[in-house]
């Protein structure tokens, strides 16, 4: 880790950390907070993704939807109006949107061998927009003069590297040049976020070897052809599998960093709250078994 101990940390005068975990646990909420503190510059892993990586794909496919409508198309071809998504760091619906899901068409899916052509775009986005975090930490100090970074990772990063891998490229990159951070949500956060997902399923990012497994186990389930799958249906099935799914990827990951709880995280209400918790916890770690 960058950051051996507590003094290590607490006397640094660069500050640089990657938060991790499932949505939905405060990675966004520390990240939001760090920013408005002043000194922090908050880099976006998903914001990066749907502009940088993604943007043309996500303007691409309103536009093929804006191509159906007469009056739309002829503006289109003509140059008089222009299509283009308005992400913003609270708002990611352009990108979720996107990603869409697999099922009847009827029902607001897609084909499954387009969501899996999908998926891969945003595997090797991901991939890309966490790569150019080191970047990113010295474009933040040199340009803007931000001391301190924190990198607001999406909840699939598990997916995109291999956390068991000591030499997974990524993660010695990341390692290297932030602290890692695990936000850790207990069982009944886990019940929380499967109420939350029932509530409005939403578009995420799966491995692909687990996709395929889930939706050949929902197909026989259901006795379903896949254009007739209710897609709000098949995402609820596959969540709470895919807790299940990450939460050892995402324990691996922490053994080059830190683990800090849900409700750890939930009590910060200052950057200066933030600094004293990441010291407790790297003074906890330090402390014999």
């Amino acid at each position: 880790m960058i950051y051996r101990t507590a003094r290590d940390w607490r006397q640094a005068r660069e500050k640089r950390v990657l938060l991790f975990g499932m949505s939905g646990l405060g990675k966004t909420h520390i990240s939001n907070l760090l920013r408005a503190e002043g000194s922090w510059f908050h880099y976006s892993v998903d914001y990066r993704i749907g502009t940088r990586y993604m943007g043309e794909h996500i303007a691409d496919n309103f536009k093929r939807e804006a191509m159906k409508v007469p009056l739309l198309r002829e503006l289109l071809m003509t140059d008089s109006v222009h299509i283009t998504s308005n992400i913003t760091f609270d708002n990611l619906a352009p990108l979720s949107t996107y990603l869409g899901k697999p099922g009847d068409p009827a029902r607001g899916g897609v084909a499954f061998a387009e969501y899996l052509r999908r998926q891969e775009q945003h595997r090797l986005a991901e991939i890309a927009a966490l790569g150019d975090t080191p970047a990113f930490v010295e474009r933040a100090h040199s340009l803007y003069g931000y001391p301190n970074f924190v990198c607001d990772s999406g909840g699939s990063i598990c997916e995109v590297v291999d956390p068991e891998a000591a030499d997974d490229p990524l993660l010695r990159l990341l390692g290297d040049t932030l602290l890692l951070v695990w936000i850790k949500g207990s069982e009944s956060h886990r019940a929380e976020l499967i109420r939350r997902f029932d509530r409005a399923p939403k578009p995420i990012y799966y491995q692909p070897a687990f996709l395929h497994r889930v939706w050949t186990a929902y197909l026989a389930e259901q006795g379903l052809p896949e254009d007739r799958v209710d897609p709000d249906m098949f995402l609820r099935f596959a969540y709470a599998r895919l807790l299940d799914h990450r939460q050892p990827r995402y324990q691996a990951m922490a053994r080059r960093g830190l683990t800090l709880t849900a409700e750890e995280v939930a009590g910060v209400q200052t950057a200066a709250d933030f600094t004293d918790l990441i010291a407790r916890a790297l003074e906890a770690q330090a402390r014999p078994a």
